[in-house]
């Protein structure tokens, strides 16, 4: 283990003997608020300091059993109980080294919530629309997977059956740390179902994946700031969508960011809906901004709001998936486009996981 880790190893068993010395304070214990915090706090600090105080006593049992190898050279018997004491120790320090790095890692605070997903059709007009619901079945069946629950907020479909945009809400656990990443562009490179010489075209789409905020987080727009416009929804739906004003559009004058939803037959419901993913989006905005400023002293993370022109490419004819940003090449397009996404959704994970024990020890050093 690095030097940097195990210095910040050390200061949480000094924070745990802090924190149980705050929490038996009567005056602290009168104060709610500020016990309930310190409690979270503890419990945090207790589960990383009880996993290092184990890896120093493996770490000790190991010497132990090395030194007692060497000393029983002649006993088989003792031999073989010491390298198995080393094998067993060094397995769980190697596994109890992983978990502590994850568990130094900065939290995103988003990373549990549901989130919603944006899909949009860019250049490649029909093709990127059919492409469109491609990506949608790919996200559905992958939540599928996962156990989420979808729900579509609002969906322009195109004529040949794919979607100028569709807006979904997903529920589940720890959806935004999962997804976020899909942010961006997505390429694709196929021959179209509308091409009669069999030549491959380029479309693309875009993709946005917004952390649904708290409800204290919505409340806080300010009412005067909304235009709220109600009209008849299109699309599939019967008789009755088409008989009544129930579709619902909100626009935030002050950024110009606007939000709509006709899934529901209920005016109410759809601008409750609609004021969700507006309180997301201006969310977003205020997280891409921070990651502005952030990138000028560092380089930012996978994930902070950053958008690149092309994230990735779905390469049909050659049964591949690249994702530019890490490199990362997959001959594996159909499965994935089946919802197989663990391979791309781990890869990111683990990237954002390097860089951010980077900076820490980058930190550690300064």
């Amino acid at each position: 283990m690095k030097p940097f880790l195990r210095q910040q190893l050390v200061r949480y068993v000094d924070r745990l003997g802090e924190l149980e010395f705050l929490l038996s304070r009567e005056d602290i214990m009168r104060d709610m608020k500020q016990f309930l915090a310190l409690s979270r706090e503890h419990t945090e600090v207790a589960a990383v300091a009880g996993r290092w105080q184990r890896y120093c006593q493996r770490e000790a049992d190991l010497s132990a059993a090395q030194e007692l190898l060497i000393q029983a050279s002649t006993d088989l018997e003792m031999t073989a109980m010491a390298q198995e004491e080393i094998d067993g120790a060094s397995a769980e320090i190697e596994q109890l080294d992983v978990e502590l790095q994850r568990m130094l890692l900065p939290k995103d605070p988003d990373d549990a919530r549901n989130a919603f997903l944006e899909i949009r059709a860019g250049t490649g007009g029909d093709e990127s629309a059919l492409f469109a619901g491609d990506l949608l079945r790919m996200y559905t069946r992958f939540c599928e997977r996962r156990g989420w629950k979808v729900e579509i907020i609002t969906e322009s479909a195109s004529e040949l059956g794919g979607y100028k945009e569709v807006v979904l809400r997903i529920e589940g656990d720890h959806v935004y740390g999962a997804l976020k990443f899909e942010s961006g562009g997505h390429r694709v490179q196929r021959v179209p179902v509308t091409e009669t010489q069999g030549r491959i075209h380029t479309s693309a789409c875009t993709v946005a994946v917004l952390a649904e905020p708290d409800e204290a987080v919505a409340v806080q727009i300010n009412p005067a700031d909304l235009r709220i416009d109600t009209y008849r929804a299109s699309g599939a739906g019967g008789q009755h969508i088409n008989k009544t004003d129930s579709a619902v559009r909100i626009t935030h004058i002050p950024t110009g960011i606007v939000a709509e939803c006709q899934d529901d037959r209920s005016q109410h419901r759809n601008k409750a809906k609609a004021l969700q993913v507006l309180s997301a989006r201006i969310q977003e905005k205020d997280r891409s901004e921070r990651a502005a400023k952030d990138a000028a002293e560092r380089k930012s993370l996978i994930g902070s709001g950053e958008r690149s022109d092309r994230i990735r490419t779905y390469n049909f004819p050659q049964g591949r998936l690249t994702d530019h940003r890490i490199n990362l090449t997959l001959y594996k397009l159909l499965t994935i486009m089946e919802g197989d996404l663990e391979d791309v959704v781990q890869a990111l994970q683990a990237y954002e996981a390097a860089q951010q024990l980077a900076a820490l020890e980058v930190g550690a050093n300064v």
